[in-house]
């Protein structure tokens, strides 16, 4: 009985909801989101002669087929060493005279063999005390994202940004912190000039070194155990011979916690002891190494620097341009920021995030040719390297050749902070090495390394581009959507949704809910009708409604009965169909 009785309310309700329900097909118009004005997706600023191989002073340099190829001058000098190239080389660049020296063959082999590199500290996208509220030194991760930054950089003879009227960073002072190069067995003297308002220092991480250097000094550049931080305005010398190759590591070891995520650090290459060889002593910005070590060229065609690298909004927008006094600079960085509870926000792969990877952090593939990585997670959090349409071999970790008969093949690298990786990168096409020819991307397989400050997508994607998929300018010959979207300002605002105009009817754009709009579809042609007075419409409303709740009751009786006398009524159908 209880069950017949909730039938029957059941029904009731029902048929009693269908004549007072409507259509809910009608939807406000889309929206007409404006994209903004993209940027150029690679500009002639660049001269096309600096993409070309070339000699220059004697060195060769590889060709870049990259939008922003490094300056070859600079090239040149970081090769040879500012004292070894011609003024009309060292003009070309906004190096200072004494950067890079080197002299000094101690075993004959025909390359120098005590090399002094000296190098400053650079604050980009912060304050000056001169223009309040002004940025300067500006250099942007993608469209309008500016994380403040301190860098090592070369020691330079010029002004810190383009001109008197441009606040852009010159080129020599950019994320990352350059990747320094040396010969296994040279005697090198690494000098920090400290140019910076606050302490620092540089700690050789499992880069081979004495604790104290040859006149007794610590040398190991952590303060609690070695020597004293390097204070605004003064230098340190820190003194090495590393006895084994490898890619390794090096930071700044003061308040490493804030220090190391601001920027302070960078890839340390040694590189195998072979005669006549002159290692590209610094590479600016990683990416492509265009004049490769010799002991490289014995395998690889070419060789990149990938040096991951994250950043917590909170620390790097607003803490630190929190004031123009160093004091409260370091005030609410060391003693009000709780790096515990951060999070990171911005991911960059050779200092810049998707779209900008794009110009300057591509890998260039052939057919066949194998080419070298050494990859560095710089991030605060573990990294998984994963290359499309490739299975990479891990050849060296930290440094170390694992040796051939422990190399490791697979699609996704994990790597830990700090951990270095070197990998063997395959183009001969045998669905192992590589799926065949195209556009490849390659990113941190963590989901929130796609973005920047939680937009998708973008953080450290990148691309490896087989040759015949560039154009001249080497951007990719995209056979998917448009970039344009990516190189504006108002996609990484959250303003404009990405895929408005991907069909003809903006399915996927935003609804205007401020819009006046007349419904598309009807169920039931309006027809006029003369205006009612208030009593006689409630008098209406209320009889529609009875009428409406009788016709559902007089239907919820009707299906009562019929489901009660379903079986009368199943056995009489059933004859008739007989007779």
């Amino acid at each position: 009985m209880r069950k017949n009785l909730l039938t029957f309310i059941g029904s009731a309700t029902l048929l009693l909801m269908h004549p007072l329900s409507q259509a809910a097909s009608d939807l406000p118009p889309t929206a007409n989101v404006k994209m903004g004005a993209p940027e150029e997706v690679c500009s002639d600023f660049t001269s096309p002669e600096w993409r070309k191989e070339q000699v220059i002073d004697g060195v060769k340099i590889q060709a870049s087929q990259l939008c922003n190829p490094d300056n070859p001058a600079d090239i040149a000098a970081f090769v040879k060493g500012t004292n070894n190239v011609s003024m009309e080389t060292l003009m070309q660049t906004q190096l200072a005279a004494d950067a890079i020296t080197m002299s000094d063959d101690f075993d004959h082999d025909g390359d120098p063999d005590k090399i002094i590199i000296k190098l400053e500290v650079a604050e980009l996208n912060g304050h000056s005390p001169d223009l309040k509220g002004q940025q300067v030194t500006t250099f942007d991760i993608a469209p309008g994202i500016q994380p403040t930054f301190w860098v090592f950089a070369p020691k330079t003879r010029d002004m810190s940004t383009l001109s008197i009227y441009e606040p852009i960073a010159n080129p020599l002072l950019r994320a990352p912190s350059p990747v320094i190069r040396v010969e296994q067995d040279d005697v090198i003297w690494l000098i920090l000039e400290n140019t910076h308002y606050l302490p620092h220092s540089i700690h050789l991480h499992g880069i081979d070194h004495p604790f104290m250097d040859h006149v007794g000094v610590g040398n190991d550049g952590v303060a609690q155990t070695s020597n004293m931080d390097v204070m605004p305005g003064e230098s340190k010398t820190y003194v090495i011979k590393p006895r084994q190759p490898g890619t390794m590591y090096y930071h700044c070891h003061v308040q490493p916690h804030v220090h190391i995520p601001m920027g302070l650090q960078g890839i340390f290459v040694v590189e195998e002891n072979r005669p006549n060889n002159w290692p590209q002593t610094l590479n600016v910005g990683a990416g492509q190494v265009r004049h490769p070590s010799v002991a490289v060229l014995e395998k690889y065609a070419r060789e990149y620097d990938l040096h991951y690298q994250s950043a917590d909004r909170e620390l790097h927008d607003v803490i630190a341009r929190s004031a123009n006094d160093p004091r409260l600079i370091a005030k609410h960085m060391n003693m009000e920021y709780d790096t515990t509870d951060s999070t990171d926000d911005y991911f960059m792969l050779n200092g810049r995030a998707f779209p900008y990877t794009l110009r300057e952090s591509l890998i260039e593939m052939q057919k066949d040719e194998k080419v070298k990585l050494r990859v560095l997670n710089g991030h605060t959090e573990s990294l998984a390297l994963h290359i499309h349409g490739h299975k990479p071999t891990v050849t060296h970790y930290d440094g170390v050749d694992n040796g051939p008969g422990s190399y490791i093949q697979r699609d996704v690298h994990a790597m830990v902070p700090a951990q270095r990786l070197d990998l063997e990168l395959s183009g001969v096409d045998d669905g192992l090495h590589s799926f065949g020819q195209g556009i490849w991307m390659f990113h941190d397989h963590v989901e929130k390394a796609f973005t920047t400050n939680g937009v998708g997508e973008g953080g450290d994607i990148s691309l490896v581009v087989y040759k015949d998929f560039l154009d001249e300018k080497g951007i990719p010959k995209s056979h998917g959507m448009s970039l344009a979207p990516y190189f504006t300002k108002e996609f990484w605002q959250r303003n404009y949704p990405i895929w408005q105009d991907y069909d003809a009817w903006h399915s996927l754009g935003l609804p205007d809910l401020k819009a006046s709009y007349q419904p598309s579809k009807v169920a039931i042609s309006a027809t006029p009708k003369t205006p009612m007075s208030p009593a006689a419409a409630a008098a209406e409303q209320e009889g529609s409604f009875f009428g409406n709740l009788l016709f559902g009751l007089i239907l919820g009786v009707l299906s009562y009965v019929l489901i009660i006398n379903r079986q009368t009524i199943y056995d009489r159908v059933r004859k008739l169909i007989k007779k």
